[in-house]
């Protein structure tokens, strides 16, 4: 009798700690995720969602993740937070690049402070737009069905119970880095140029017409401009946008 319950109990023992080890890595990469781990979602459904990745990709890694009778607790522990929030933040990287476009767009036309407090996070209207539309497309899209391919590529890029290496996570983390300033600035360039030509064309005209008062006339023009190129351009700028975070969460190891 007692050899049948243990018979029965190990799997069951197997299958808790597998999903022990998984859920330290999802719990902590929840915490910093775009759409799931935002402020505005309550930490209940946070912790919520956090199980539901654990009963999807635990499953999967069974056959390949090999814990043993007793796993090293307080090493998985270590490892496991440290993988779970770089990978959580190397996404979130995503969100300030919508942030930073926004940012740059918004102060480039005049419209920084408009609506400045209006997000969780102080932002221009144009940033706040962006962010919302960003996790809305992602959300659509399938955002849910792509992290789970992504946590479960990340045991092969950090292998559960190994500490990553600072030789390895630096340059990997620097490359992220580098790569979101470069994709805000590329987001943020129609607005960038159209301040360019705006503030150009404003100089010509106060130095034919000095007794006219540009900045009246120019205000109102800069205003419009930047509210219509913003309804022009950011169909293709979410587009963009979407397409390198589909990149990276198919392929984090992949070199920007």
């Amino acid at each position: 009798m007692f050899e049948a319950a243990n018979r029965l109990i190990g799997p069951v023992q197997d299958g808790l700690a597998l999903g022990g080890v998984v859920f330290l890595r999802i719990g902590a990469a929840m915490a910093v995720l775009p759409a799931f781990g935002d402020r505005m979602v309550p930490a209940r459904v946070r912790l919520v969602a956090a199980l539901m990745f654990t009963l999807i990709v635990a499953p999967a890694l069974a056959p390949v993740l090999a814990l043993g009778p007793r796993p090293p607790w307080l090493r998985l522990l270590a490892t496991e937070t440290i993988a779970g929030l770089s990978l959580g933040a190397a996404v979130r990287l995503f969100v300030i690049v919508l942030q930073t476009a926004g940012s740059m767009a918004a102060q480039s036309t005049s419209l920084a402070q408009i609506f400045g407090g209006a997000n969780v996070e102080p932002l221009p209207a144009i940033g706040h737009v962006m962010v919302i539309g960003g996790l809305a497309l992602a959300a659509m899209t399938g955002l849910h069905v792509k992290i789970v391919e992504y946590f479960l590529l990340s045991y092969d890029l950090m292998p559960a119970g190994v500490f990553p290496f600072a030789s390895d996570l630096m340059p990997w983390g620097i490359a992220r880095v580098s790569q979101a300033f470069a994709l805000a600035f590329t987001l943020a360039a129609p607005f960038l140029i159209a301040s360019m030509i705006y503030n150009v064309a404003l100089g010509v005209i106060n130095k034919a017409m000095p007794q006219l008062m540009v900045a009246f006339v120019g205000a109102p023009a800069i205003t419009a401009g930047a509210l219509i190129l913003l309804a022009l351009s950011l169909p293709a700028i979410l587009e963009l946008w979407a397409a390198a975070l589909d990149r990276f969460l198919a392929n984090p190891a992949r070199p920007p």
